[in-house]
């Protein structure tokens, strides 16, 4: 395939937008499908997942492919709600081109202005498609106008609609200056003159076509102000380096609904948007030589892909999508792995067709493929030529914004949940999942309430493991304040050799962070040698359960400096019982105190949003640590407790109607108020199901 001759391009919307309805159309017209797909009744070649159809939203990025005049198009489908956005941001990276779908009656949404800037992080020329014209309170000129302001893009309309709401029949093409009137939903059409009544604004709009394309090329520029007329070849040679270039967005507009103007869709994506060489090289390094380098994207030169995405199957197995950077990949080559040195087999190589494969001899540079059950191979991987190795970096880690507890619902729903998340996780590196040792649950963090919940579905569809998410427990610890001492003695008679240990014991606190110190100060052979592991080895077990609570009692340093043996009945097992008891003893009259972790967090809002954030960080026991422009945004760095924070995507969300986005980190773990640590301790005696003793 002559890599001119080939687009891969990604539908990018708010969610809800028509963004999956304009791909099914894309296809349809192109008669890459026989019939167009639709998200309400399950029929669609991209929202394929059963999770998909039944909340009838885009969940993963999803492609299909079509040729229209002799170019080959590969149309990725991502997703355009924010607990999925990083699997747009990461297909992004690999596309060439994008659509950006506005809808005509809410004009750009929180989620347009967040696909619009990662298609301009990720160097992704776009044009901009307005939909549902056909709808009620459809506004063209209210949504071009929203993607100027909004966008701060030099947004230009390329037609004008025929009719309005329900009354929309077609375009005005300001290119070829005519009209284009559309018969029902067939897609078929009859080219007529401008209409009378829209020649003024016709002829204003072919202006600020010819004046988008005059300012992309100097030369053209200094023709146009010198008062002479731009050829219709000038005129489309500068507005498509104008949108290569990013400076000018092409505003189109129809109802894919109803099949009117895609046809222009498709003569646009053709027109205006880069094939893959349009990018020159890329960089990666040499793994041998540990040094820069970089490799053309063309056929000629060695071959080199970069696995972008992964589709885990419980009986087909797992599905490595990549790009192909340069050279030619067929099914008898042995690429090499190069992050992981390791050879890979290759198969069939397949291009994909939503949630089928289509089998093809080779794949070359610029192509989007799959192939199957690669054994070393994971998302963000490359793959290269032996001979001429290369690595390329792979997408930027993706931090979790919520975590829950999972509790498999039986025994053998544990023993698949560890092998069946591992490939889950395999598909989607956004999801995290740990143990964690101090509360004993399983965590498993994600990008959002939904996002998490999708995936507990898929444990239970694709491989048969029923859990249940709670909120997760937080990692409380205790401490102490105050120095005491105090006897730990042990005792037990009973008939035959007994029992006995003791043990004199002083604590003190450790700065934070500080751990644990144990210190032997016997003299005199008042604990023999060999029993002060023991005692050592009872206080570290006694601090793990706490003094207080159930939580393990932390940064403390502990001297056993008296004591007595028997020197039949002592044992290690009774200076261990001794060194508990004595610690414990201590260490209740030290001022034993709660600790809470707190979290740094950095949230990114909109200015206007900035007040209400900072007044409820306050009511959570915020400390704002302060507050920095980033553009039109606004960045609040803050210090709050984790327990005040565990759904706090789901309340961002609500206070800036989408806009703003936080990370955070452990950053340190201080006291926690008394009225509050009472509650705290009380709920842990509760769920001990045993009174601690106080």
């Amino acid at each position: 395939m002559d890599i001119h001759q080939l687009r891969n391009v990604g539908i990018i919307a708010h969610g809800g937008a028509g963004k999956t309805t304009l791909a099914e159309a894309l296809l349809f017209n192109a008669k890459a499908t026989e019939r167009m797909g639709r998200v309400d009744d399950g029929s669609s070649h991209f929202d394929y997942d059963p999770e998909e159809i039944r909340r009838q939203i885009t969940i993963s990025t999803s492609f299909h492919h079509y040729n229209w005049n002799k170019v080959e198009v590969t149309v990725a489908d991502t997703p355009g709600y924010i607990n999925f956005e990083a699997d747009t941001h990461a297909c992004l990276r690999q596309l060439d081109g994008a659509v950006l779908v506005v809808n005509a009656v809410s004009g750009v949404e929180v989620q347009t202005e967040k696909m619009w800037h990662l298609a301009c992080d990720a160097g992704v020329p776009a044009i901009a498609f307005v939909s549902k014209m056909d709808r009620e309170r459809a506004d063209f000129q209210k949504a071009v106008d929203e993607i100027s302001d909004i966008l701060k893009v030099h947004a230009v309309p390329v037609q004008l609609p025929l009719g309005s709401e329900e009354g929309f029949r077609g375009v005005v093409d300001l290119f070829r200056m005519k009209a284009y009137v559309y018969k029902g939903e067939t897609g078929q059409f009859d080219v007529t003159d401008v209409p009378s009544d829209l020649a003024d604004a016709v002829a204003k709009g072919r202006e600020k076509v010819v004046e988008a394309a005059a300012e992309s090329d100097d030369s053209l520029l200094e023709k146009y102000l010198e008062g002479a007329s731009l050829t219709e070849e000038e005129i489309r040679k500068g507005f498509t380096s104008g949108v290569r270039s990013m400076k000018v967005l092409p505003v189109l507009c129809g109802s894919a609904l109803r099949n009117i103007a895609i046809h222009p869709v498709l003569d646009m994506i053709n027109f205006v948007l880069p094939d893959p060489s349009f990018r020159g090289e890329v960089e990666g390094t040499n793994p041998k030589k540990k040094t820069e380098d970089v490799r053309p994207i063309s056929i000629d030169a060695p071959f080199s892909a970069l696995v972008f995405k992964t589709l885990a199957d419980p009986y087909a197995g797992k599905l490595s999508i990549f790009k192909v950077y340069s050279g030619k990949l067929s099914p008898d080559m042995s690429p090499l792995n190069a992050g992981k040195n390791a050879t890979e087999r290759i198969g069939q190589i397949f291009r994909l067709e939503g949630k089928k494969q289509k089998p093809v001899g080779s794949a070359s540079a610029g192509e989007i493929v799959a192939v199957p059950k690669f054994k070393e191979t994971s998302t963000g991987d490359s793959l290269c030529d032996p001979k001429h190795p290369i690595l390329y970096p792979p997408p930027p880690p993706v931090d979790p914004v919520i975590s829950f507890a999972i509790r498999p619902k039986t025994r053998s729903d544990e023993d698949k949940l560890g092998s069946s998340l591992s490939r889950m996780l395999e598909e989607d590196p956004t999801l995290q999942f740990k143990k964690d040792t101090q509360t004993r649950e399983f965590i498993l963090s994600g990008m959002g309430e939904i996002h998490l919940e999708v995936a507990v579905e898929k444990l239970r569809r694709q491989f048969g493991v029923e859990v249940e998410l709670r909120t997760p427990k937080i990692p409380y610890k205790e401490t102490i304040k105050g120095t005491a001492e105090a006897q730990g003695r042990y005792k037990k008679q009973t008939g035959g050799r007994g029992q006995y240990g003791d043990c004199w014991l002083r604590v003190e606190p450790l700065p934070p962070g500080g751990g644990f110190e144990f210190v032997n100060a016997i003299v005199g052979g008042a604990i023999p040698r060999q029993y002060i592991p023991a005692v050592e080895k009872g206080v570290i077990e006694r601090m793990a359960k706490g003094v207080v609570s159930s939580y393990p009692l932390v940064d403390v340093k502990v001297t056993v400096h008296d004591g007595s043996f028997h020197t039949v009945d002592s044992s290690e097992m009774a200076f261990k019982i001794a060194g508990s008891l004595g610690f414990r003893k201590a260490a209740l009259e030290a001022k034993p105190v709660l600790l809470e972790p707190i979290t740094e967090m950095e949230i990114v809002v909109p200015e206007e949003n900035v007040g209400d954030i900072i007044g409820d960080l306050n009511s959570r026991r915020g400390r704002v640590l302060g507050v920095e422009a980033r553009g039109r945004l606004q960045i609040v760095r803050t210090l709050v407790p984790l327990a005040e924070v565990l759904r706090y995507s789901s309340d961002l969300r609500s206070i800036t109607s989408g806009r703003g986005q936080f990370t955070f980190r452990l950053h340190r773990y201080e006291e926690v108020p008394a009225a509050i640590a009472e509650k705290v301790i009380a709920e842990a005696k509760k769920e001990m199901g045993e009174e601690v003793e106080e």
